[in-house]
């Protein structure tokens, strides 16, 4: 196996780390946006070592996906800090209210 199949699975563990143990929202944003990428290289990597160009077009479609989920992540944080005037999730408790 390439290096690059571990370094796309490191990605995305290394995201998933993250995304479970970081406290602010925007972090949790970064590191989902990591294991995104750990995705679109493991695409890429798929399609160099079949042939296919489908997981080529999937990593576009990842990256439409990743950028939409950005723009609505960042925008649900904006409205979020505005309401509650913290960006940390041991301070946010919107079930309750």
């Amino acid at each position: 196996m390439s290096i690059y199949y571990y370094l796309a699975a490191f990605l995305f563990c290394l995201g998933l780390l993250g995304t479970i143990f970081k406290k602010d929202l925007i972090s949790m944003l970064l590191c989902l946006e990591l294991m995104m990428g750990g995705v679109a290289l493991l695409f890429i990597l798929f399609s160099k070592s079949t042939g296919f160009l489908d997981a080529q077009l999937m990593v576009i479609f990842t990256m439409i996906i990743s950028a939409c989920e950005v723009a609505i992540g960042l925008s649900l944080i904006i409205a979020l800090y505005r309401k509650k005037q913290t960006i940390y999730t041991d301070d946010i408790k919107i079930i309750t209210e």
